[in-house]
Order: C-alpha cells, then structure tokens, then sequence
C-alpha cells in the first residue's frame, strides 16, 4: 500500500497545482468584477481556459481513494486547497450572475427610455389604429 501512496502523490500534487493557480486567477476576476473592469478577467485567458479544462478532465478522473491512501499532510493540503477552490468558484459565479443582471437591466432600462422618447406624441382626433412595435432591449444588446 506504501507504493500506491508514491505513485498517486504526483497526481495529487498535479490537482492541488491545478486549483491553486485556478483559486489565483478567479480570486483575480473577482477583484476586476468589482471593480467594473471586465477586460481584466483572468479567465478569458486561453492559458487559464486550458488549465480549467485540464483540471476538469483531472478531476472527473479522480478517484476519492487515492486521497484516501495519502499520506496525511498531503490529504489535508488537498481538502484544504479543493475547499477554497469550490468557495472562491461559487463566490465568482455570484459575481458573475450579479453583473449579468445589472448589464441587463441596464439594457432594458435604456430601451424602455429609447421607445419612450421615439413613441409618437398623441393628437386629438381619431386614431389610425396602427401602432409600431417596439424593438425592445435585443436591439441594444451586443451579446445577441
């Protein structure tokens, strides 16, 4: 069992390597999220896209039994670093969803304010019985 626990440290070292630069680069985007600058997001990098497709392929093939068998300081270093991972990941997509909702909200309200100021001003006298729609919010939106 001693030499089950030598040939899997490497690949647990690989995955605790793996999250750590990940936990850098999202606590990265984090900070640029908050500070409304979005061109600084770390994981737009082709470099940190690779690394999280890597880890993902690491992980999904992980077997809990080999952090089991490990030795205990290296056990607890991979708890610890795979915790922060998942905190700092779920702390990032609320960052995430939180600017998503702002930006499109943005985008409705400045539609709302474009069909407002575009609505034809109401004359006395009989309607025509024709009204324009509105081109609404996808219209203003770059994403689409």
């Amino acid at each position: 069992m001693n030499d089950t626990k030598l040939e899997d440290t490497p690949r647990i070292e690989r995955l605790i390597s793996l999250a750590e630069r990940l936990v850098v680069a999202l606590e990265a985007d984090i900070v640029a999220l908050k500070a409304g600058k979005l061109g600084e997001m770390k994981s737009m990098d082709p470099e940190i896209q690779k690394l999280s497709v890597i880890y993902g392929r690491e992980a999904q093939n992980f077997d809990i039994r080999i952090a089991k068998a490990a030795l205990p300081s290296l056990r607890e270093r991979f708890l610890f670093v795979t915790a922060k991972f998942r905190d700092v990941l779920q702390l990032h997509a609320r960052m995430l969803a939180r600017v998503k909702n702002a930006s499109e909200g943005m985008i409705q309200a400045i539609a709302r304010e474009v069909e407002r100021m575009n609505a034809p001003t109401r004359a006395y006298g009989p309607s025509s019985g024709y009204k324009p729609q509105p081109a609404g919010a996808m219209v203003f939106n770059k994403v689409i």
